[in-house]
């Protein structure tokens, strides 16, 4: 890589460090899971004869690592696409620049890869840390529950990081190569005179791919419904990996069914409050390509817990409507879809945390222009505070829609009836987890954004 394109790349980090934030963040939680669940490979083939030889509880420390790593490696996809995607829209007038002084698009390219390299540079280290001291005690919590064979530990060997890195990298290099295009696609003109908040319409290709992942979801939502009613776990696998590639499909439609449901929700936002609502109602349509960068991880958040709690409720209500002793590998199977559902969490909570802050902040000069025409603090906080319960609602609504086929899907396979068995107080929580991420992280960063000068905010450099 040439010097150049590595000096430009750091100086655009240096530069707009918030813009990277959840990028890093994305690729620093890649990194450690990864790093966690090869740890756990690499210590059960290391491990002693007599050691490997133990024959624990449940599916084997190689199958569970692998299922977790599966899943981790999915969501990490989804959620660096989704945060390189905020991160390009902040620089998207330099890059577009580079283009109008003769730069080619493959060396625009280019760029973008050197920023998504030097940030899994950046995290690697940290991410291996964090991945290591997570697996032992992940490993240590397997063994109490005699999932693991007493005698196995945790190697030395880097190995399990290297591979994490690698991981990240070969995560953030696809995503790089679907979220640059809208940059590198269109003349340099065309590309310049796009502002941050995204062109008006969706492009083909994505609306194309949008379709294909939901037709992909629906396949494998099928497969999941008519697979025998013994056969519970390959349903529920099924059902799990349906929901990833549904909301795989959200977050490239995500500015067509954003739209769509802020204009259906909007409307009584207008009623209830005529001048905040009638902003907030504005300012998500018009900027459809930011509002689905905000409201995605909020369905990525509520999509996956919610899939995961009604699965796991449908099955132990299968569990004990066939008379089914309670086992131990049956607790550990609990267990183990609670872990689970606590890494995808913690996947989805960062990245709607990360993005929602960062795209309020970003608004610093928007908000400086709304208040040198006669806007108030308060007034613009009050339409704030809207925005943040739409975004809620909008991000719920997907999330649920997703939530409810996966599981519905699962329902048919066990019970023959669609409807699942939906533990109200747990997904209750989720919504309100959701709230609680979505709603302050809005109206808190928005507190800063708009004090200040108005004069200097419309006088900085956006981003």
């Amino acid at each position: 890589m040439s010097s150049p394109v590595l000096s430009l790349s750091v100086g655009q980090i240096r530069r707009r460090p918030a813009s990277f934030a959840g990028l890093g963040t994305a690729l620093f939680l890649a990194v450690a899971a990864v790093t966690l669940f090869g740890s756990l490979v690499a210590a059960q083939v290391t491990a002693p004869a007599e050691v490997a030889r133990a024959a624990p509880s449940g599916p084997g420390l190689v199958l569970i690592a692998g299922a977790f790593g599966e899943i981790a490696v999915l969501v990490a996809l989804f959620v660096v696409v989704n945060a390189l995607g905020f991160t390009l829209r902040q620089q998207h007038r330099d890059l577009a620049l580079l283009r109008t002084v003769a730069a080619t698009p493959r060396q625009v390219r280019r760029v973008v890869r050197a920023q998504v390299a030097a940030t899994v540079l950046l995290v690697s280290v940290p991410g291996g840390l964090v991945g290591l001291l997570a697996a032992r005690d992940f490993l240590a919590a397997l063994q109490r529950r005699g999932m693991a064979a007493p005698g196995l530990r945790i190697p030395g060997t880097p190995v399990p990081a290297l591979v994490g890195l690698g991981v990240a990298l070969l995560v953030g290099l696809a995503a790089t190569a679907v979220a640059a295009r809208r940059i590198t696609r269109p003349a340099p003109a065309v590309a310049q005179s796009e502002g941050v908040g995204g062109p008006r319409r969706t492009g083909v290709p994505r609306l194309l791919a949008g379709v294909a992942a939901l037709a992909g979801g629906g396949l494998l939502l099928r497969l999941a419904a008519t697979r025998p009613a013994g056969e519970l776990d390959k349903a529920g696998q099924a059902s799990m990996l349906g929901s990833v590639v549904l909301l795989v499909a959200v977050g490239l439609l995500g500015p067509v069914a954003a739209r769509v449901l802020a204009a259906v929700l909007g409307a009584p936002s207008r009623v209830l409050a005529p001048r905040a609502g009638w902003l907030a109602d504005a300012n998500l349509r018009g900027y459809a390509a930011r509002l689905s960068s905000a409201v995605v991880p909020v369905a990525l958040l509520v999509g996956l817990s919610g899939t995961m709690l009604v699965l796991t409720g449908t099955a132990e209500h299968v569990v004990r409507a066939t008379g089914a002793t309670t086992t131990v590998t049956a607790e550990s199977d609990i267990w183990l879809r609670g872990a689970e559902l606590g890494l995808l969490v913690c996947f989805a909570a960062v990245s709607t945390l990360n993005t929602l802050v960062a795209l309020t902040a970003d608004r610093r000069r928007e908000f400086a222009l709304l208040r040198l025409v006669g806007a108030t603090r308060r007034q613009l906080l009050r339409m704030l505070s809207v925005e943040a319960l739409l975004t809620t609602a909008i991000g719920v609504l997907l999330g649920a829609v997703v939530a409810a086929a996966a599981s519905g899907a699962f329902s048919l396979a066990v019970t023959g009836s669609v409807v699942p068995v939906v533990p109200g107080a747990a997904c209750a929580r989720v919504v309100l987890g959701a709230a609680a991420l979505t709603v302050p992280g809005i109206v808190v960063t928005g507190l800063w954004a708009v004090g200040g000068s108005a004069v200097e905010s419309t006088g900085g450099e956006r981003g």
